[in-house]
Order: structure tokens, then C-alpha cells, then sequence
């Protein structure tokens, strides 16, 4: 056995590390907006008390009433502001929070970036300036017409500014997408690992990137579900939490796998289409096929010599769909098959699965050794939903059949 001996890392690489190390400095500043969004909820509540008391004295008029409001309205988008800041920017500067599958993840932290970053405040200083302005309006008789001219001229400033970074963002945000598609994944390093030499042809990409409609099309779903069209009342149990969680794809983005099991008829293929088509609407490249039709096309590609180029070609899909695992046997060479695909996505790409049976009862599908390992690969990055309950195909012809 060859040995493997690490070599040590070039001074340019130490470097390069020390300087991504101090990043952590920003940390303390974060904190430092934490004690900020304290004083503004001090601020908030002082606010908020004098208000009262001066209603309770009669002593408030109704332009100071909307005078205090706009205010105390003024302090939370600040405060919101703030949190944007505090929460996106050390994610997006300093270092990754953990809150995958938290109930409370905000949903624009799963896609936030510094790009992202910057139009949300851009827009949160209009929406700021815009009440700023309004309290200078309801308070009319005692602002400046020079005061009121400028609030206005800075307020228009504002908003075209946004609008600017907004547009901007497009295309940067697009060529990011791009750069992200064409750059080679860390694990494709493996075939020069086996000793194959021999360069990855990529197909041309088209200019423009596919529209979701295009996506959709290509992905080949027997029918288009959606997720809020699920029907659980046939369920006896069902975790709608898990369902909500990866319906905000986070499992995509983190090259996790889903897995769903559970009687014929209970909504498995719905909720794995319905989940690939939100992939597609999101700008992710989905392929679907029964576990048959996978089995086929794996098949075909060894058969003629290319197996290799076909699982780098699906290299190109963020998300695979494999439906309907456990209702037809295969032998070991098409299990083994199926184990060069999962290996193969294993930390790579997503995978959503349906079967009849979990995971651990995939030894009755796949013939052979190669089960046991496949299923440890799929899950051990894996959301596995259970859907227990009676047929809803069936159910359904049944009520027709009495009616």
C-alpha cells in the first residue's frame, strides 16, 4: 500500500489562513450592536410610557399621539435594522449560525449573502427615512419649509440609491450563480485519485441561465404538486414541521438527503414532487425518474461504457428524486448500481427517496452486499419523514364508488 504523507502547507497558505482567522475580530462589533439594540428598546418603552401617561393625563392631542406612534414605529425598524445586521453580517463576514431546522429561522437568512445584505438595509434606511419624513408632514406648523425641502431631497436620494444597488445586484448576484455552477466541487478530485487522467467534458452552458418554467419541463415530473396543496387529513401520522423545515430548502443548499417511507398511497411521490418543483422555482436543477427508470438509465450508461460520464453528468443537478424504492426487487449488479449513484451524491448533491419501507429494511430490495452501505452513506445526511395512514387513492375511489 502506497504511503500518504501530507505535505506541508506553503507559507502563502499559513498566511492566507491568519488573515481569513481575523475575521473574528468584527465578532466584538457584532456585540457591540447587541448592546445598541438594548438602548433602542429602552428608548422604546421610555417612548412608550410617556405616551401613556400623557393620554391617561389628557394631556396628549391627537398630533401627538401620531407623532409618538410614528416614533415608536421609527425605533423598531431601527431595531430591525439592526438585527439584519447583527445576524446576517456575522453569518455573512465571521462565521456560519447553526440554525438549520430551527422553527424560528428567519426566512431570509437562508439565502442571505453580503450582496443580499446590502439592499435589505438599503431598503430599510428608505422604509426609515420614509417615516422620518412622514413625522415632519403630520407635524407641518412647526417644521421648516428649508427643513421639509431637504427631508424630502435626502428621502428621494434614498430611495434612488436603493434602487441602483438594487438593480446592481442582479447581475452580480447571476454571475455569483454562475461562478458557483462552473466551479469544480472539491470531491471530482477523486477521479485523479483512481488514476483516471482523462479531462470532464461540461456541455456548453447556454447563455442565459433556464427560466423555472424550463427547469420544471426538464425535470420530468409525472405531474406538477405542490407542497400547499397536500392533502393530510388521511394521514394518521404526519410531521408537518418537517415538511414545513425542508420546504425551505435548506437541505438542498447543504447537500442533504430526504427520505420518505410509508404505505402506498400516502402522499410520498406528491411531496417529493412538490418539493422538486419549489427546487426549480428556486433556480436549482431537478431530475425525477422511478427507482425502475434510474435502474434503466444506470444500466444502459454501464452497459455502453460511460457510467463515469453519466454520474459526472448528474453532478450537474442539485437535487435527484428516486420514487417508488421497495416495490420491485433488483438483483446485485443493478444494487450495485444504485450504490455508485448514492456514493456517488454522497456529500455532492441532494437526493429526495420514496419507498414503501425505511431505509433499514433495504436489504429486502437491494440484492447483495452493496445495501447496507448505500443506506449509510444516504443517511447519514438525511431528514427521514415517516407518512402513516390509509391510502388516499384509495380512500378516495372508495367514497366515489359509494356515492
Amino acid at each position: 500500500m502506497q504511503d500518504i504523507t501530507s505535505a506541508p502547507s506553503p507559507p502563502s497558505t499559513t498566511l492566507g489562513y491568519a488573515l481569513f482567522a481575523t475575521r473574528w475580530l468584527q465578532a466584538p462589533l457584532y456585540f457591540g450592536l447587541v448592546a445598541a439594540q438594548g438602548v433602542y428598546v429602552y428608548k422604546f418603552f421610555n417612548e412608550l410610557w410617556t405616551l401613556i401617561l400623557r393620554c391617561v393625563t389628557g394631556a396628549a392631542t391627537e398630533t401627538y399621539v401620531m407623532l409618538a406612534v410614528l416614533k415608536l414605529v421609527d425605533v423598531v425598524m431601527i431595531a430591525n435594522l439592526l438585527i439584519m445586521v447583527i445576524v446576517g453580517g456575522y453569518e455573512t463576514f465571521v462565521s456560519r449560525i447553526g440554525l438549520q431546522g430551527h422553527r424560528d429561522q428567519p426566512e431570509w437568512l437562508s439565502h442571505v449573502n453580503s450582496n443580499v445584505l446590502k439592499v435589505k438595509l438599503a431598503t430599510a434606511i428608505v422604509g426609515i427615512s420614509s417615516v422620518h419624513l412622514l413625522q415632519m408632514f403630520v407635524d407641518v406648523h412647526h417644521t421648516s419649509r428649508h427643513s421639509l425641502l431637504w427631508g424630502t431631497v435626502i428621502h428621494m436620494a434614498f430611495i434612488v440609491s436603493a434602487a441602483i444597488l438594487a438593480y446592481m445586484s442582479g447581475p452580480m448576484a447571476a454571475q455569483a450563480e454562475r461562478a458557483h455552477h462552473s466551479a469544480p466541487q472539491p470531491s471530482q478530485h477523486h477521479a485523479a485519485e483512481e488514476g483516471r487522467a482523462e479531462r470532464v467534458v461540461i456541455p456548453a452552458q447556454r447563455e442565459e441561465a433556464p427560466s423555472a418554467e424550463e427547469r420544471l419541463r426538464a425535470a420530468g415530473f409525472p405531474a406538477r404538486k405542490l407542497l400547499e396543496d397536500f392533502d393530510a387529513e388521511h394521514l394518521r401520522s404526519f410531521d408537518r414541521e418537517a415538511v414545513a423545515r425542508l420546504g425551505k430548502l435548506d437541505f438542498v443548499t447543504a447537500r442533504r438527503n430526504v427520505v420518505f417511507t410509508g404505505p402506498p398511497g400516502t402522499g410520498k411521490t406528491h411531496l417529493a414532487v412538490g418539493l422538486g418543483v419549489r427546487a426549480c422555482q428556486a433556480g436549482h436543477r431537478v431530475l425525477f425518474a422511478t427507482a425502475g427508470e434510474w435502474a434503466a438509465r444506470l444500466a444502459a450508461a454501464q452497459s455502453d461504457g460511460r457510467l463515469v460520464d453519466e454520474l459526472r453528468h448528474l453532478d450537474g443537478y442539485a437535487l435527484l428524486i428516486v420514487d417508488e424504492v421497495g416495490y420491485l426487487p433488483f438483483d446485485t449488479a443493478t444494487s450495485q448500481l444504485f450504490f455508485r449513484l448514492v456514493a456517488h451524491r454522497y456529500e455532492r448533491g441532494s437526493l429526495i427517496v420514496t419507498g414503501d419501507r425505511p431505509p433499514a429494511r433495504w436489504d429486502e430490495v437491494f440484492g447483495g452486499p452493496a445495501a447496507p452501505a448505500m443506506v449509510d452513506r444516504l443517511a447519514h445526511h438525511a431528514e427521514i419523514v415517516r407518512l402513516e395512514g390509509d391510502s388516499y387513492r384509495l380512500r378516495r375511489a372508495t367514497s366515489e364508488w359509494a356515492g
